[in-house]
Order: C-alpha cells, then structure tokens, then sequence
C-alpha cells in the first residue's frame, strides 16, 4: 500500500481516495480551509511534510488567475519530493476546437485558455515519473444530466453536428490506479462515445419519464459563460493510448452505462 498526497479534494479526487482508502492505502488532501482530515493548501510546514513521506502525489487543482497555485507555491518541493509516482488531472480542453474530428495525446496543444495550456506542460516537464490525465466532461453520481433534469436545469440546444466527449468518476479513478503500474506519459481518460449533449437530455428525460426541454438556440438558452463556453469547442477525445499502455478499460463506455449506475 502506498501514501497518497492529493492537492485539492474535489468530487474526481475525493473519489479516488475513497476507492485507494478501501485498498489500505493512506491518503492526505489539502484543501483551501484545512477542513477535517485535510491540510490547509496555505500551511506550507504541514504539505512540505507530507511531501516528503508521500510515495504519490497528485494535482486536482486547475490554474485560476492565470496560473497554476499547487505549482506556484510547491511546485519546487514537488520536483524533488522522493515520490515515485505523480500525476496531474488536465483537461481536453488544451487541443481546443477540433471540428468534432476524434483526437489523441499527440494532438497539438492550442486551447482557448493559455494558463490551462501552461500548466499541462508544466507538469508534464516538471518530473520523470508525471503521469497527466486530460480528462473531457466529469460526470458521476450528483452529478451528471439526471441531476439537472430533475432540477429543472437542463437544455437542448440546436446545434448539429456539435459533439463531446465525457468521462464517469469512476473510470477517472480506474485510469489514475492503473497507471501506477504503467508508463509515465500523457493520457486521455474518455469514454468511446462521443455524441450531442442532446443525447444524453434525451435518454435521461425517457428513464426519469420527464419532459423533453424545449430545443433552444445558445441565445435563449441563456446559458452562462462556462456553459456556452462548453459549446464553443467541438472533438471527439481517442483514449486509445491508455488502453495499450495503462491496460485501462472504461468500466462505463458509454453514456448509457454511466447514468444508468448514477441512480
């Protein structure tokens, strides 16, 4: 068993400590309060410590202002911390638009936001042993399209031919553990179907028996600028290397399979 440091327990983190704590391992996260059984991402004493008894490290934190705050600050101790594996959960975001073409790690990085782009080549330089996951949209549990219908929230849009790719939590977590035994590199952790969000409002609003929302253009949806962002952006995400590499399989290939277990 190992020690885990997480930097930022969010919903794909808290996840995979949840599934390493059933293995035995110990896992120690920051958050931004220090909240119970966390550490303060501010307390340098304590994250330097933990640092240098970690056998893994990982980043959930995305850039913010421009940078990426987990480097800013420890990125120095993190380069030369004696773990022998860390990682970085990236986004797809950084190969930008790619007209709904499908696209793989040796797609070049050119996304909308230059301090995403950044920090995924900086934490891929950063270490020899840096495994980044660029991961498309996270849905899982209390948090996917079944949990918008039911809130009223979610939209049809009218645009054909605009395609996404996603990824339950689960197999986020799947993909991290497989690669402790696995190479260093760059990984796209998606399922194998890529399609309209329309799709998945559809099938969501046929199992829950609600509904149908009205197809709507961008403009009436009203969306807000991270949700029209979403549509900005149009590719299917190969996960192809780490299937060969990680030996990752989704657990939850499509859609279907992923909500169908989130309730």
């Amino acid at each position: 068993m190992g020690q885990m440091l997480i930097f930022g327990m969010g919903y794909a983190a808290g996840h995979l400590a949840r599934r390493l704590e059933a293995r035995g391992w110990d896992v120690t996260g920051t958050t931004r309060d220090g909240r119970a059984g966390s550490i303060a991402f501010a307390d340098d004493d304590s994250v330097r410590a933990a640092l240098r008894t970690a056998t893994h490290i990982l980043s959930s934190v995305p850039p913010a202002d421009g940078t990426d705050p987990v480097l800013a600050r420890y990125g120095d101790a993190i380069a030369l911390a004696p773990a022998t594996w860390t990682g970085y959960l990236s986004s797809t975001g950084v190969y930008g638009d790619a007209r709904g073409a499908w696209i793989d790690e040796s797609a070049p990085v050119r996304g909308r936001r230059p301090d995403r782009n950044a920090a995924d080549a900086a934490w891929t330089a950063l270490r020899g042993d840096m495994r980044v996951f660029r991961l498309p949209g996270i849905y899982g549990p209390g948090r996917s399209i079944l949990d918008r219908i039911v809130e009223g929230r979610a939209h049809r849009i009218a645009l054909p031919g605009q395609v996404f790719s996603r990824v339950h939590v689960d197999d986020i977590a799947g993909g991290v553990i497989a690669s402790f035994r696995g190479s260093a590199g760059v990984y796209n952790l998606a399922d194998d179907e890529p399609c309209h969000q329309n799709r998945l409002v559809e099938w969501g609003c046929a199992r829950l028996g609600a509904p149908l929302p009205p197809m709507q253009t961008l403009d009436e949806a009203g969306l807000s600028p991270a949700a029209r962002a979403f549509y900005a952006e149009n590719r299917r995400v190969a996960n192809g290397k780490a299937r060969r590499l990680l030996g990752w399989t989704p657990k939850y290939p499509t859609f279907r399979e992923g909500l169908a277990a989130c309730g």
